[in-house]
């Protein structure tokens, strides 16, 4: 490894999710006296989407911003690959450090796998199998070059042993996105969001961006359609991700009854939104979980979830749009909440176990 093992540990981030995850992790490195590194892809670019998440959840600055932005998957992606190359090069890490499943993750897991550099996936082994989505393509192949492979719940140990992962590279650590809520809870405060946002006491929290959502015009048209006849039921607060933003819009959300648009909103203020709401729909995995442990039902439109403990251990149910009014109108009523016993090792200790493995393994490989 030509002296490779005696540089940082570097942790690459480029979207909301990846902050959240990384946040404990690399508090729970700082404490154990690791030397870090923190490079920021820009992926997410907008200040609403990432400066505000570094700030409020304790990170450090970035010792690089990339500021790679968007773009097509390939084009991204290839962005990424060149830019990312050139700084593990010139950092030579012991370890790298990813995240989740988004284009910033594939790019930093193939660009180190390329170099010869050893790779760590926080949140591997989750699927969907549904290969039409972009982040089951990412997860799958980053869980191919990583060497060592972080899982957030038993079923992902058991995909990652179908496939033969080496067993010796697989540990169950539990959520480090359930980590940064428990920390932050005392935080949220759902009366001064709503008064914010000038919402009613009961109100329901809308996020959509997967592309199966927002990038076909019909499925678009579905998606407004539904939550316009949600709406009705439920005052519905819709911050925007800049993803889907256009598209809902032109499908026809923007100025339906009942439904607040939103701009893009910090951790603190967009968790206490969900803490304190009747109903959450979305498409975005780490809100399924974020809501199992908050118990606030769960409407998801998708026809997958790489998440399925958060239907068997949490509120969470997967619907099409057609549903979305009788599901909705179901949560409204009261139906049973999470289970008393929510999924195992989400306890807010998955940083330090995940801390103590990379120390371990620094010592190991040193």
């Amino acid at each position: 490894m030509n002296g490779v093992m005696n540089g940082p540990v570097l942790h690459v981030v480029g979207t909301r999710p990846n902050f959240v995850k990384a946040a404990p992790v690399v508090a729970a490195l700082r404490t154990a006296g690791c030397d870090q590194t923190l490079v920021h892809t820009g992926q997410h670019y907008d200040a609403r989407m990432s400066e505000v998440f570094f700030r409020q959840l304790g990170l450090p600055r970035p010792d690089t911003d990339l500021g790679v932005g968007s773009g097509s998957h390939a084009g991204q992606t290839a962005d990424l690959l060149v830019a990312l190359e050139a700084e593990l090069t010139a950092r030579a890490p012991a370890l790298v450090v990813v995240y989740g499943d988004v284009n910033s993750t594939l790019a930093a897991a193939l660009a180190a796998a390329k170099l010869g550099l050893p790779v760590a996936h926080v949140e591997a082994g989750l699927r969907s199998f549904d290969m039409a989505m972009p982040e089951e393509v990412n997860r799958r192949l980053v869980d191919q070059l990583a060497g060592l492979l972080f899982a957030t719940s038993p079923e992902a140990v058991g995909h990652l042993a179908r496939e033969g992962a080496d067993p010796a590279r697989v540990h169950f650590v539990g959520n480090p996105m359930i980590d940064t809520l428990l920390t932050h809870l005392d935080l949220f405060d759902p009366a001064a969001a709503r008064a914010a946002h000038a919402l009613p006491e009961r109100y329901g929290v809308v996020t959509l961006h997967r592309p199966a959502n927002v990038d076909d015009p019909a499925a678009a048209r579905a998606a407004a359609g539904a939550l316009t006849e949600a709406a009705r039921h439920l005052d519905l607060a819709v911050p925007l991700h800049p993803r889907g933003r256009d598209a809902l819009r032109a499908a026809g959300l923007d100025g339906a009854p009942g439904v607040h648009l939103l701009e893009p909103l910090g951790y603190v203020e967009f968790m206490s939104l969900v803490r304190g709401a009747a109903a959450v729909i979305t498409d975005s995995g780490g809100v399924q979980e974020e809501t199992t442990v908050l118990g606030v039902p769960c409407l998801t439109l998708r026809t997958t979830t790489e998440r399925p403990v958060t239907v068997t251990h949490g509120t969470n149910r997967l619907i099409n749009p057609d549903e979305l009014v009788p599901a909705l109108c179901k949560a409204l009523d009261g139906a049973p909440a999470a289970p008393a016993e929510g999924p195992p090792l989400w306890d807010g200790k998955a940083g330090p176990r995940i801390a103590r493995l990379i120390t371990q393994w620094l010592e190991h490989h040193d």
